[in-house]
């Protein structure tokens, strides 16, 4: 798995995304993010609450102990696991510094510890900040070769989740259990008369009292210590979080109640209560809504957890002549992988013998499963479902599509919107004003109070302190964020950048590629038709030998032509690449130019005798890919792609949305208006290269923000120039990396299924942010006492926990709804992944 603490490179920076532990609210996270910006090294850091990740962008690798250790001087250090390699080459005591020395030296390595005597090592990393194969090539540097012991996968978001939201509902069941005789012996006093009588018939108020201490100090030291050992460390920093709210409110009422039963008479006789249940059911319903919170979040993240399950855990490699289970963190480039019927392939790679039928739904989302033979490529997380396959790994770790994958929700789940900058200026200075905001309310109340006014006080202060809710207002972004990109990638979506979820939503314009985007992308030559004195074979020698060059679909065309009708390519010299208009070398002796009507007119040919069948391509939707020889027209071909079944319907369903539909294309004017008839588009530009493309989109943008789609590598600069890209991520590795959001597979519902999620989580987002506000507004007032002067209300500590214990489980249940109705792209529920892309020629004309 490419987990929490994965790093990539940009430019001459380096990005790490890393795994922090400690923070409990949006205080938290924005002195987490704080103290990073101040770290050496660090140009930018971003802090998730939700995800519980920074992302921290290094001007070296070497600034990442710099970034870890003000995480860990701020209170919230950054999670690490423990690696076992098996080592071979140790043969004396000299050996074990040379590795452990290599191992060290890496980035994002803690501390590495070989046992000579059974020929191991223990490494400890920072979750994920290096790839395993990265460790093992150090060791192979230095001389040794490292075998990992486990699968060595990382950290796993969903279970962790899961094993925190066991440990809550542990600690919350044991304290709900001793809570139960405290609140009884107390409330039910109040709540029955002879209840109370009862008691002080038989065991007497002051026994009662001491019983309901003796069992609030089992709670507050036993399963409420957490709320101590987080929040008292923090109020020493001058940091102040949500624990050392409940900290402060618990210890209150704890402390207020001791001194009543043990030294009564230090306080008023009005004012000699205890509130040690009011203490107990606060660790209570706190408990509880963590449990609640860490089990919703658990559940945001499964789109991650489902990506991760598609990677198997072990592979069968052939390691001297023999085949062996081992790791998948143990896989080298180059290793020999052995795939039985229906497993999973576990990384990316090439067959080398064997035939078999590949399940790759979780790329195209197609059901049906495609036929391998020596040669094609397969991708990791696919699965054979007949014949065994021997494959040569190509990519593994870090580099596999899958991983990939990974990397690209994983980001965007951990993203900053705009819309955060708001949320951060109020919660950095939200727990200090709600201290001093109890602080105030304590002294107004002993001030103007009615007797008793201590307890009035007491009860109010922490009231105040316990029904603020920073972790509210801290969730209500991220968590809406994780819920719809998730929803997304189930659904062949991948926000590439989180930010784009924003931009999308303001979209007021898409314009599409043709080629590929809104047509197959698998042309094929309909008719060819010759000047006077011009051999069929000649031409489609020549065309052949120049368009083997490229993997375009238009030359894929060209090529199989030849190939249908027994023509072997020539040799070429001089090749030459026209970008946007075509190709050209030396075949056979002649100088030979083949791309659009553009490039002959370019080259001074003139098309004369064929204009007719230039004319008639035009004139059925058709792209002309013209043949010169030596400066004479020698042929014209007209090469015809099918419109993709769905495009017409998405095309419609963004109409329905409200927004304008155009289509931007290098293809001719007559082949681009034949297909935007027939998808329902009106607005065409046509005949551009591409930086005339990027020109079409700016005056498109007087109509509002544009979003562009497109695959190809001419569509790069269009992808990048628009408010939002959208690639069609069977495109290219070009197209897709200029992209904001890309589509797993060619079908065009993913775009409306963007802007979907687009919308719906943005008015979450909104949702979320009125209620997390909105309630801290009304009831931190209402807690303070503002309805004791006209109702005599006074909010009890206990429905000041309750309240803040739902306010975050209503943020993250709210959040879930994106979920709602999300299906997988892959029959059976498996997740979608990225197509491995082809190259695309520089002459497309589309």
């Amino acid at each position: 798995m490419v987990g929490n603490a994965a790093s990539k490179s940009t430019g001459t920076t380096q990005v790490f995304h890393l795994g922090v532990t400690g923070m409990t609210c949006a205080g938290c996270a924005g002195r987490a993010r704080r103290a990073l910006a101040a770290a050496a090294g660090v140009q930018s850091a971003d802090v998730n609450l939700a995800t519980e990740t920074a992302r921290v962008v290094l001007a070296t690798p070497a600034d990442l102990p710099h970034a870890v250790a003000a995480l860990a001087q701020a209170g919230y250090p950054v999670r690490e696991q423990t690696l076992e390699f098996d080592v071979a080459g140790l043969s004396c005591a000299s050996c074990a510094p040379r590795v452990q020395a290599a191992l060290d030296a890496l980035p994002g390595v803690s501390a590495a510890a070989v046992d000579l005597a059974l020929n191991r090592v223990r490494v400890q990393i920072v979750t994920d900040a290096v790839d395993p194969q990265a460790l093992l090539e150090a060791g192979r540097r230095a001389g040794y070769a490292l075998t990992a012991r486990d699968a060595a996968q990382g950290d796993d978001p969903a279970a962790r989740h899961t094993a925190l939201a066991t440990e809550h509902r542990r600690r919350a069941l044991v304290a709900a259990l001793i809570a139960a005789p405290v609140v009884l012996l107390e409330m039910g006093g109040h709540l029955i008369p002879a209840f109370h009588q009862f008691i002080g018939d038989t065991i007497g108020h002051r026994a009662s009292w001491a019983i309901q201490g003796l069992l609030a100090t089992v709670i507050l030291f036993g399963p409420g210590r957490v709320f101590y050992r987080l929040g008292v460390p923090a109020l020493r920093r001058g940091a102040p979080d949500m624990n050392s709210l409940v900290a402060l409110g618990t210890a209150a009422a704890y402390g207020f109640s001791l001194v009543a039963l043990l030294a009564p008479g230090l306080l008023p006789q009005a004012a000699r209560a205890v509130y040690f249940e009011a203490a107990v059911v606060i660790v209570v319903l706190i408990l509880t809504g963590r449990w609640l919170e860490a089990r919703a979040k658990g559940r945001t993240g499964a789109a991650i957890a489902k990506l991760v399950g598609l990677q198997p855990r072990t592979a069968r490699v052939m390691r001297d002549g023999a085949p062996q289970d081992v790791p998948i963190a143990s896989l080298l480039v180059g290793d020999h992988v052995i795939v039985r019927p229906g497993e999973r392939l576990p990384v990316d790679g090439a067959i080398t013998e064997g035939r078999g039928r590949i399940d790759e739904s979780m790329i195209t989302g197609e059901p049906m499963p495609v036929i391998k033979t020596p040669g094609d490529p397969v991708t990791g997380g696919t699965v054979n479902g007949a014949g065994s396959l021997i494959f040569r790994a190509t990519r593994v770790g870090r580099d596999t599509t899958l991983s990939q994958i990974i990397r690209m929700v994983q980001e965007a789940q951990g993203a900053r919107l705009p819309v955060q900058a708001l949320v951060d200026r109020v919660t950095l200075w939200f727990v200090p004003a709600v201290l001093a905001l109890a602080a105030l309310t304590v002294l107004v109340w002993l001030a103007f109070g009615p007797d008793p006014a201590l307890s009035h006080a007491l009860v109010a202060g922490v009231s105040v302190l316990i029904i603020a809710c920073p972790c509210a207002m801290g969730l209500a972004t991220p968590m809406s964020i994780m819920a719809g990109t998730g929803r997304a990638a189930d659904r062949g979506v991948l926000f590439r950048k989180g930010a784009a979820l924003q931009a999308l939503s303001g979209v007021d314009v898409v314009a599409f590629d043709k080629t590929g985007t809104l047509t197959e992308g698998r042309p094929s030559v309909t008719g060819v038709t010759l000047a006077v004195g011009v051999e069929r074979r000649d031409v489609l020698a020549a065309v052949a030998a120049l368009e083997a060059r490229s993997e375009h679909p238009l030359a894929q065309a060209l090529c199989d032509l030849a190939a249908r009708d027994g023509v072997a390519p020539g040799a070429v010299s001089d090749f030459t690449v026209h970008a946007g208009y075509g190709v050209s070398g030396t075949v056979a002796g002649h100088r030979v130019l083949v791309g659009s009507a553009r490039l002959l007119a370019g080259e001074g040919v003139s098309i004369g005798a064929l204009a007719p069948a230039l004319a008639a391509c035009a004139g059925a939707g058709q792209t002309p890919v013209c043949t010169a020889f030596d400066g004479s027209i020698a042929a014209v071909m007209a090469v015809a792609d099918p419109v993709k079944p769905g495009a017409a319907d998405a095309v419609a369903a963004l109409h329905r949305l409200g927004l304008r539909v155009a289509m931007v294309t290098g293809d001719t004017e007559g082949a681009a208006q034949a297909v935007a008839l027939r998808v329902g588009i009106t607005e065409v530009a046509a005949d551009l290269r591409p930086d005339g493309k990027v020109a079409a989109l700016d005056g498109l943008r007087r109509g509002g923000r544009i979003a562009f789609v497109g695959d190809g590598i001419n569509d790069a600069p269009a992808l990048a120039a628009a408010e939002v890209g959208i690639a069609i991520g069977t495109g290219t590795d070009i197209a897709v990396e200029a992209a904001d959001v890309v589509l797993m597979s060619g079908d065009l519902a993913g775009v409306v299924t963007a802007f979907d999620v687009s919308r719906r989580t943005l008015a979450n987002i909104r949702q979320n942010l009125v209620w997390a506000f909105g309630y801290n507004v009304a009831l931190i007032p209402v807690a303070a006492g503002a309805l004791y002067p006209a109702f005599g209300v006074l909010l009890s500590p206990m429905l000041a926990a309750g309240a803040m214990a739902l306010s975050s489980v209503f943020v993250v249940t709210n959040a879930l709804r994106l979920q709602a109705g999300g299906r997988s792209a892959a029959p059976g529920g498996d997740a979608p992944g990225a197509g491995t892309p082809h190259t695309s020629a520089a002459h497309d004309p589309a």
